[in-house]
């Protein structure tokens, strides 16, 4: 979606400055933070696009104004009230008010490494054939997607080279809305930096994205 979290390439944001040697977790709350998400997506039935989009769906002065896993963290509550695992009220109150609604599968603490390990490969067989090779010219489409979408608006409209064909793999627009996985075909697409940013774009940098196959259209 068009939202406040797609801040790549954009002015007015200041330097990047990392932090040397940063934690994992900055403070404890942010461990159980990350691990309920993980946990709840088993009673929960959502996938990492639903989740990547319950956090990108917050008004642009409550993104920007969150740090990361307080954004993780709202968009938890979100997710699990949309699905009546828990009330305003229990929220409020701190804890369980009434009886726990049955669930069709739990992350128990046996599986917890075993899932982590396995994590959750996205590549999928596929009888079709991919529209673009290696050195084809391509230009992003210029979408604005309503849900979540792996297409960063700083290349819409602009004009790349595949330098890979990645293979098939779920397709994030669809998955996010339990439209299904419907696979297409994934590209490794280079832009050249005055491509994206004009005459006074550093003539040095290129940048690489992934990108999916109806992101893209010929040149």
């Amino acid at each position: 979606m068009n939202g406040a979290q797609d801040m790549g390439g954009k002015p007015g944001f200041g330097p990047v400055n990392p932090e040397p040697n940063e934690p994992v977790f900055h403070a404890e709350w942010e461990k159980r933070a990350f691990a309920l998400t993980l946990a709840m997506g088993m009673p929960g039935g959502w996938n990492i696009d639903m989740s990547r989009f319950a956090r990108e769906n917050r008004p642009p002065g409550e993104y920007l104004s969150m740090t990361y896993y307080q954004i993780w963290f709202a968009a938890l509550e979100h997710m699990i009230k949309a699905r009546g695992l828990v009330s305003d009220d229990e929220i409020a109150a701190g804890h369980s008010l009434r009886p726990p609604k049955p669930v069709k599968r739990v992350l128990s603490p046996a599986d917890v490494a075993k899932t982590l390990h396995r994590g959750g490969p996205t590549e999928r067989e596929t009888n079709t054939k991919a529209e673009f090779k290696s050195g084809d010219r391509v230009r992003a489409r210029n979408i604005n997607a309503r849900t979540h979408t792996r297409l960063p608006a700083y290349v819409r409209g602009h004009v790349g080279t595949i330098e890979r064909v990645i293979g098939c793999h779920v397709f994030p627009d669809s998955n996010a809305t339990g439209a299904g996985e419907n696979p297409q075909w994934l590209y490794n697409v280079r832009f050249d930096g005055r491509e994206l940013w004009g005459a006074d774009g550093d003539p040095t940098v290129k940048v690489s994205v992934d990108a999916w196959e109806p992101y893209l259209e010929p040149a």
